[in-house]
């Protein structure tokens, strides 16, 4: 074991920026089996392999590495959902999603940006990892833009780009992190609210820099984390993932997302989203080096259970 921080490493190790998978297989007993991944890559043209990283502690780890294949499904940016389900220990991940047999044989999930139906190829002891390199037998390919991974958080490009196009009546908030706690203010009503502000004319960026700037964080400026409508006040309303790299802040206070604290948000809008994300922190940490989840716990390891 080294001597770093697992959860100082972990966060390092999510700075970079994936896209989402569901790798497939076949059990023994032929049920259909899958997780969540962050931790796959393209190996070589020729022959056409990719790979996939898998926890020796999965629950999948024998089915897996005994299989004769298994598919890689990157997930599409409405496809959300799906990711949280298998990264669950949910009894059937497959109930209620739309999926047939590969060409090969593996499960491919319809409505993927694309799939490969693999042969397995090699598997390589890695630490406390496998590393599952298959050959792609069968692909395809789509137009949909690919669900994005970073940080602890989903990124959505084509949504954000939507998004941002679209200045009119406008509003910004600022949804600011420190190691899971989120900042928050009071409002008037003693209830709790997050930094929030119109967009004027210069933008979404500078309206989000105001924002930082006015919170005494040493927070970045993010990626859009959700885009909400209200439609009582007729504003849109986008709210940016920003990470902080201490808990100092000289207006409102860094606090744990809890039932307690959901019950004194404001917007019910704004508490969902803050719902959300505490259950993505918690269950998203799937990947290269970034998390594993096994039977509900989440490790820092590195891949889906």
């Amino acid at each position: 074991m080294s001597d770093f921080d697992p959860r100082a490493l972990r966060n390092a190790f999510g700075a970079f920026m994936t896209g989402v998978t569901v790798v497939t297989a076949y059990d023994e007993a032929g049920e259909p089996i899958g997780f969540t991944a962050n931790s796959f890559s393209s190996v070589s043209l020729d022959p056409p392999l990719v790979l996939v990283c898998l926890a020796n502690s999965s629950r999948n780890y024998e089915a897996l590495t005994k299989a004769k294949g298994f598919a890689v499904n990157i997930l599409s940016e409405t496809q959300k959902d799906i990711s949280n389900t298998f990264a669950r220990p949910v009894e059937d991940r497959f109930a209620g999603i739309s999926w047939r047999k590969g060409p090969y044989g593996a499960p491919v999930i319809e409505g993927t940006s694309a799939w490969f139906d693999c042969s397995s190829f090699n598997v390589v002891e890695a630490g406390d990892h496998v590393i599952l390199i298959g050959q792609v037998e069968a692909f395809e390919d789509s137009t949909k833009p690919g669900l994005g991974y970073v940080r602890g958080a989903y990124v959505t490009p084509a949504a954000e780009m939507e998004a941002l196009a679209n200045r009119t009546h406008l509003v910004v908030s600022a949804l600011i992190q420190f190691q899971g706690k989120v900042l928050l203010l009071g409002n008037e009503n003693g209830q709790l609210v997050l930094p929030e502000m119109k967009v004027g004319k210069g933008g979404a960026t500078a309206a989000l820099d105001k924002l930082i700037a006015a919170s005494g964080t040493n927070a970045e400026r993010g990626f859009i984390y959700s885009v909400y409508e209200d439609a009582a006040r007729e504003t849109q309303h986008i709210s940016f993932l920003c990470q902080a790299s201490t808990e100092t802040a000289s207006a409102g206070m860094f606090t744990e997302l809890s039932p307690s604290t959901f019950g004194d948000v404001a917007d019910p809008a704004v508490c969902t989203m803050l719902e959300r994300f505490s259950t993505e922190s918690r269950i998203g940490d799937f990947g290269v080096y970034y998390g594993n989840q096994v039977a509900g716990e989440v490790r820092p390891m590195t891949s889906g259970s």
